[in-house]
């Protein structure tokens, strides 16, 4: 019984951070409890734990609850041993280079989004943003879409199943299209992004396969569409995509034969 409780006060004290990452950023105690199912007085004994802990935070103006900075800490420490993150530094300079864009590597976070794990900024002048830690749903991106595309047929029918998100006019939420677009990118190598995530923004993406041949993530480019798709730039884009792509999969232990699934 006291082993039961204990786990569904860590599972309400994890819906609390999710909620706060996703809903927020700043919630009051009332609509916490709300969302997370709980009395009152239940919300508030789980926050003042985790407030004591570091985890979230209590705005003196308005009482209500924000994210904490202790879980920028364990950020940095799941960055600091994501395997695919620290090998693909250097393969990401590269690609940032050969194409003059900006390259960002993901992995799939909780099977409907990926998660920017590494971004290399595009080579030359103007402002840029750092991504690192962004979460986009996987229908929106490239990544999203190259890392789906080699998973089992029974973990891409759940993930075309469920909740498609739409952020521009241009997001695919059809299942039947979306299935048709990581079969392609099963034929050819790549996925492609249209301005489905952000207005004007493109991507170009390959998966990065592990030792065991299973995708353990995606690298690929992001930029202006009339930079990326255009025919000549997107076939140049793509080789190049694939060959980096290809190289970190085998300095991550994939054998030769998973390169090639890819193929022109």
């Amino acid at each position: 019984m006291w082993v039961r409780m204990t786990v569904q006060s860590v599972q309400r004290a994890a819906r609390i951070l999710r909620e706060l990452a996703t809903s927020g950023p700043r919630l009051g105690v009332t609509d916490l409890a709300e969302r997370i199912g709980v009395s009152k007085p239940t919300a508030h004994a789980l926050l003042r734990t985790l407030e004591a802990e570091g985890l979230v935070r209590q705005e003196k103006e308005t009482s209500k609850y924000l994210l904490g900075p202790a879980l920028l800490r364990l950020g940095n420490s799941y960055l600091e041993t994501q395997e695919l993150r620290s090998r693909s530094v250097a393969w990401a300079d590269t690609l940032a280079e050969r194409t003059g864009e900006a390259v960002w590597v993901a992995v799939l976070d909780d099977r409907r989004h990926v998660l920017v794990v590494h971004h290399a900024f595009r080579h030359g002048s103007g402002v840029q943003i750092l991504e690192l830690g962004a979460s986009i749903p996987w229908n929106t991106c490239a990544l999203g879409k190259a890392v789906v595309a080699f998973l089992p047929q029974s973990e891409q029918k759940d993930l075309l199943a469920g909740e498609l998100a739409r952020l521009t006019g241009q997001s695919v939420v059809d299942p039947t299209a979306l299935a048709e677009q990581l079969a392609r990118t099963q034929l050819i190598g790549y996925a492609l992004e249209d301005q489905e995530s952000a207005l004007g923004e493109a991507g170009i993406a390959s998966p990065v396969f592990d030792r065991h041949g299973d995708p353990t993530g995606a690298i690929g480019i992001v930029g202006p569409v009339e930079r990326l798709l255009t025919d000549a730039d997107q076939q140049r884009h793509a080789v190049a995509v694939r060959e980096v792509a290809t190289q970190l999969s085998r300095e991550l232990g994939a054998g030769r034969g998973v390169a090639w699934r890819i193929s022109d």
